[in-house]
């Protein structure tokens, strides 16, 4: 059990919302798949899921809300702890599962990596996230929005964003809006590639997301002639990554 830690959490408030929310969680999730809420709060999407749900668990940092949540939730329902430093694979004994949750703010893009970390244990995921944010996560190659966190996510994942929030639907309102959105696992099994050279090839790139890839890749031994080098990382998709790094590993580059 982790020691009581607070998120700054905005409750949501908002009937519709919650019952919106509901309706895309049974919409993507299949029941035949154990179902786990990260950060489950107060409870307010929690109980609205518990009947559709028989293998459901709700993992909760703040001691606080573990505390009101036991007045509801099974003791074999609840885990007090982290979900981030968590042992994914120990929650369903194995088993795969899917994930919801109205995610806070500032741990949002930790959420993704540690999904993506147990991507063969997650085939859904349905979440809230701050708007910018979620506009990263699903954004479509040559655009501003596209980055890191878009095409490591979608090198196995295809992300939607279902709809937004606005600040009024909390208690206390953020300075943001919100949305949910929608991750299913693709048939991605393999990128065909060094998955970490993969990941730091992409984290390179946009580090200078200005500059054209043969300026922000001139450390790898790269083919300066190729068309693909003389865009910028905004420009590309997952496809194109890929084939920058098979260009890359074919020149004997060794990560």
């Amino acid at each position: 059990m982790r020691a009581k830690k607070k998120l700054g959490q905005h409750f949501l408030i908002d009937e519709s919302v919650l019952q919106e929310i509901v309706y895309s969680i049974k919409t993507h999730c299949s029941s035949d798949f154990p179902l786990l809420e990260v950060g489950p709060g107060r409870g307010a999407l929690t109980y609205k899921l518990l009947d559709d749900y028989k293998d459901f668990k709700a993992i909760e940092v703040d001691l606080d809300m573990v505390e009101l949540l036991k007045f509801r939730l099974r003791p074999d329902q609840l885990i007090h702890d982290d979900f981030l430093i968590s042992d994914a694979a120990t929650l369903f004994n194995q088993k795969p599962f899917n994930l919801v949750g109205n995610f806070p703010y500032n741990i949002s893009s930790q959420i993704i990596f540690k999904i993506l970390g147990n991507k063969q244990l997650i085939p859904t995921m349905v979440g809230m996230f701050q708007k910018e944010v979620a506009d990263r996560i699903c954004a479509s190659p040559v655009g501003k929005a596209n980055g890191i966190i878009s095409i490591l996510t979608q090198a196995f994942y295809d992300a939607e964003l279902l709809f937004d929030i606005g600040p009024e639907c909390f208690n206390p309102p953020p300075r943001v809006n919100s949305s949910i959105i929608v991750l299913k696992r693709n048939k991605t099994l393999n990128l065909g590639c060094d998955e970490q050279l993969f990941k730091r090839v992409v984290k390179q790139a946009f580090q200078q997301r200005r500059k054209k890839m043969r300026n922000t890749l001139k450390s790898f031994d790269i083919d300066q002639e190729n068309d693909i080098f003389q865009k910028r990382p905004e420009e590309l998709g997952v496809d194109d990554f890929v084939t920058i790094v098979k260009s890359i590993q074919e020149k004997n580059y060794k990560s």
